[in-house]
């Protein structure tokens, strides 16, 4: 018996985000949940190493790779609609859950514990606030390039977002804004090289 569930993740791919801006540079929900998952790590690390709060990165980053694989099945709503009313949240939430319900009866049932674990189980809620905050990062370093290309289209959305991400009280996100994000502001040259 062949079992789809990793075929289906391929297909991130073509799943496309920011569906209702003018986009200079495409994304996908691929390309997003990687950045997500890099951006959860660090934040992990920046729990654990700064701040001495005892946790796993790699689980943070495990769940991140997994936080939008319900959008196979359901397509990225955009957010001024998935976040009108909480009624829409719920119901939303509900699509959420039974789109990973779906994906997960592709898998093995051995390997659906773990798979379930990251995506909508115990580790998944554990590690939702980092998760959620990295999510927001990646949004932001989002419009920071958009920006950059001269695009305009994502000014508000910045803004809106810088403050949601000020606002969100987790020391983890302030270290992160603080040390990493003017870089985005650079570019390749005044990145400068490596050695």
């Amino acid at each position: 018996m062949s079992h789809n569930f990793f075929a289906y993740l391929s297909r991130m791919r073509y799943i496309s985000r920011w569906s209702l801006m003018r986009n200079a540079l495409s994304e996908n929900i691929q390309e997003h949940s990687h950045q997500v998952a890099v951006l959860a790590h660090a934040l992990g690390v920046i729990r654990r190493d700064v701040f001495g709060v005892d946790c796993d990165p790699e689980e943070y980053a495990a769940v991140a790779l997994y936080h939008d694989c319900s959008e196979i099945l359901t397509g990225d709503l955009p957010t001024p609609i998935k976040y009108h009313s909480a009624e829409i949240r719920e119901a939303y939430a509900r699509v959420e859950q039974l789109a990973c319900d779906k994906l997960l009866a592709t898998l093995p049932e051995e390997l659906r514990g773990a798979f379930g674990e990251v995506m909508t189980g115990e580790k998944a809620a554990r590690c939702r606030d980092l998760v959620k905050a990295a999510d927001k990062l990646s949004a932001y370093i989002k419009c920071i390039e958009e920006r950059k290309t001269g695009n305009d289209e994502f000014l508000s959305a910045e803004k809106q977002t810088r403050a949601i991400l000020e606002a969100s009280g987790l020391p983890e996100v302030k270290y992160f804004l603080d040390n990493f994000i003017p870089a985005f502001e650079l570019t390749l040259d005044e990145l400068g090289t490596i050695g």
